[in-house]
């Protein structure tokens, strides 16, 4: 993988990718969660930017065929750490800009096969399948509403550093699943009455030394689009520490993660 430190491209290269950025006529937003695939297009003849809301992305791990990257922060998935050489068989061309924390990539050859990408960040990886269209330049923005929440949490007036990072832990488990030994789950699976629109159902409950958490699926059984807030979630009680939902905007019929945080008394 690489260390996104800035370097001069080759000329050549240089003038695929970094020429055809500045026109980009879209933007894909992408909801995006630690260990989650999720998918987006790349443009086949011009280069696609790719950044993460919020955080530097810090690796890229794939079948590159060649990158500015160097050090450590572009992993060949095919020829291992080493990019100095050209990998024949690579399907992208990569390039770093360390100081923004972005990535620049753009397809070898057009194919019907998706392109897979693995970014992290300091906190998360993300695994992105990229499909190749004949499209403008453009650029690909990765949203992880865990890490925002978190990061709203930890800006929140009144709370201690250590209480912050607890938190900030427990939200991380909730939404990837992976919980340590000091976390206790119970899963529950039980209807809760919320609004005549909605199916609203905890899935599971989580407890630490000082904290609660709560995994709700939330249906939109009515016939119209509905739009959510964090706070529509934090009325009942004044434990909420914080509230994240995964998709703020639900089509009838869809559904979404809700994960809330109480205090534990």
């Amino acid at each position: 993988m690489a260390n996104l430190r800035p370097r001069f491209l080759q000329p050549l290269l240089a003038s695929a990718l970094l020429s055809s950025v500045t026109p980009a006529l879209a933007l894909q937003t992408i909801e995006a969660r630690d260990g989650v695939s999720v998918e987006a297009s790349i443009a086949l003849k011009e280069a696609t930017r790719i950044k993460v809301d919020g955080a530097n992305i810090t690796e890229v791990f794939g079948n590159i065929h060649s990158s500015n990257c160097g050090g450590a922060a572009a992993v060949n998935r095919d020829t291992g750490p080493s990019l100095a050489a050209i990998n024949p068989a690579g399907e992208i061309f990569l390039e770093c800009d360390k100081d923004k924390g972005e990535i620049y990539v753009k397809p070898v050859s057009a194919g019907a096969k998706p392109v897979n990408l693995f970014i992290s960040t300091a906190k998360s990886t993300y695994t992105l399948i990229l499909k190749r269209v004949d499209m403008p330049a453009d650029t690909i923005v990765l949203k992880d509403r865990v890490l925002q929440q978190a990061a709203r949490l930890e800006h929140s007036g009144g709370t201690s550093p250590s209480h912050v990072r607890s938190l900030k832990q427990m939200l991380t488990a909730m939404a990837s699943d992976r919980v340590g030994a000091d976390v206790l789950v119970e899963e529950v699976n039980r209807p809760v009455q919320l609004w005549t629109e909605t199916r609203f159902t905890m899935l599971r409950r989580y407890e630490s030394r000082g904290l609660i958490g709560e995994k709700y699926l939330l249906t939109n059984i009515s016939n119209e689009p509905m739009m959510l807030a964090e706070q529509e979630f934090d009325r009942e009680q004044g434990d909420v520490l914080g509230v994240s939902i995964e998709s703020h905007n639900l089509r009838p019929g869809e559904s979404t993660n809700v994960f809330v945080l109480r205090q534990r008394n």
